[in-house]
């Protein structure tokens, strides 16, 4: 099934390593953070894993749910947290879905036959508390991804999605925006008073809304 910006994402039910739930249920009024990983016991997963768990403080602060998901039995996940906090220094502090019959990967399209016909790709789905698909990433099984962009991307995604603005290239938060081109500078004198620097008609500059 193909998942596509602004679509409802599916809704599933499934065992976590936290019990189980129903995702839209689970999600409630945050912001979500599906992820999948290939298989357990092995060295990428392992540092994402404990990387994510480093950084669920910074997910929490910005009211965001992550769960993780592979194609493991739910045994499987409970031995491997073990490896992971002592290798890693922080055992996983969210839930991993066991999905050993692919209903879910199937579901969000996680396997991918031509990189591999039983294992998951590196799959991230950003929900918004809409239930709407607002990021979705796709790395193989050799990349590790980092966390500290989907952070960022995240933090775009909540600023734009509150005030009429976009965020530039390696835009991190604090910096400066841009007002979308939707707004006239009318309007625009209205929702930024202190005023934007224009570089271009449709490039106007104005510091980020609430900082």
């Amino acid at each position: 099934m193909t998942i596509r910006l602004g679509d409802v994402v599916p809704d599933f039910d499934a065992e976590t390593t936290e019990g189980p739930i129903r995702f839209h249920e689970w999600l409630g009024d945050s912001w979500g953070v599906l992820f999948s990983h290939p298989k357990n016991f092995t060295p990428v997963c392992t540092t994402e894993l404990g990387q994510v768990a480093r950084l669920k403080p910074e997910f929490d602060r910005r009211n965001v749910k992550v769960i993780g998901l592979s194609v493991d039995p739910l045994d499987a996940h409970a031995k491997w947290s073990d490896d992971i906090a002592e290798t890693q220094g922080y055992a996983p502090n969210f839930p991993l879905i066991a999905d050993p019959e692919r209903k879910v990967s199937d579901l969000y399209d996680m396997i991918h036959p031509n990189a591999s016909d039983t294992l998951t790709v590196r799959s991230v789905f950003v929900v918004g508390p809409d239930k709407k698909l607002k990021l979705s990433l796709t790395y193989p099984a050799s990349a590790g991804r980092n966390f500290d962009e989907i952070l960022r991307v995240i933090d775009s995604l909540q600023l734009t999605a509150t005030h009429a603005v976009a965020t530039p290239a390696n835009w991190k938060d604090g910096d400066d925006v841009i007002i979308v081109p939707s707004v006239s500078d009318e309007a625009a004198k209205e929702k930024f008073p202190q005023g934007w620097k224009t570089l271009k008609p449709y490039l106007r500059i104005v510091a980020q809304p609430g900082k």
